[in-house]
């Protein structure tokens, strides 16, 4: 933390509830630092466990992303005892406020790359953890870029797979409502068109017993 303090460039982007997302200069380039606040609730020394783990294993898994075909951004540097990572930062523009002004077909185009995106990533056995609209970034040379693998995993599991695209889904519906079902059918092309009509289909049944599940935890509570 002191060295963020020290680094005059250093402007908090995001404060959130795992993290603090700041912009600073890395040796002439633009850069995220990503720092893991400690929890007061947890024992401090479990805390620090915890901390290290996702210093550590976020990038590696968007390491493995960007092998797998999925670009994410560049890391530099890793520093495990003070829980930040310093990483590329990516010029564009967030998918989530690009939908919410594209037309209807760029709309569905970039749809149908999420989608190839997420395929690439179940296909290697990566799970993002948390695919919302806000995690994903349309850079100026027109690729997606996936970020923020801070609740990553990896499994081969259908059930993880489609707890993750049923995480999509939920981002679409709550901030995309005026037009998600035609984006969710997007996503869902593309990610068959990479993962094959009868594995996709799997993890579509696998979706809809997810959200069985989830009617049926509400009725139960009512």
């Amino acid at each position: 933390m002191d060295t963020i303090d020290k680094t005059p460039q250093a402007k908090l982007l995001k404060k959130g509830a795992e993290a603090s997302l700041f912009l600073t200069d890395w040796h002439g380039r633009k850069a995220i630092i990503k720092i893991r606040i400690p929890k007061l609730y947890r024992p401090t020394e479990l805390d620090q466990q915890i901390r290290a783990y996702r210093t550590v294993h976020e990038p590696q898994l968007m390491h493995e992303a960007k092998a797998a075909g999925v670009s994410t951004p560049l890391i530099y540097m890793v520093n495990v005892a003070e829980s930040k990572i310093i990483m590329q930062y990516i010029e564009g523009e967030r998918v989530k406020e690009l939908l919410n002004k594209a037309e209807k077909s760029s709309r569905q185009a970039l749809c149908i790359k999420i989608g190839e995106s997420v395929a690439y990533l179940h296909k290697h056995g990566l799970i993002h953890g948390d695919l919302t609209t806000s995690n994903m970034i349309k850079a100026l040379n027109g690729r997606i870029y996936f970020i923020d693998f801070g609740l990553g995993e990896k499994s081969m599991e259908i059930e993880s797979q489609g707890v993750d695209l049923h995480l999509l889904k939920r981002a679409l519906q709550s901030t995309h409502f005026g037009f998600w079902e035609e984006c969710f059918k997007s996503v869902l092309c593309g990610y068959s068109s990479v993962q094959g009509v009868e594995s996709a289909e799997k993890v579509y049944e696998k979706i809809r017993e997810i959200e069985r599940r989830g009617r049926y935890v509400e009725e139960r509570k009512q």
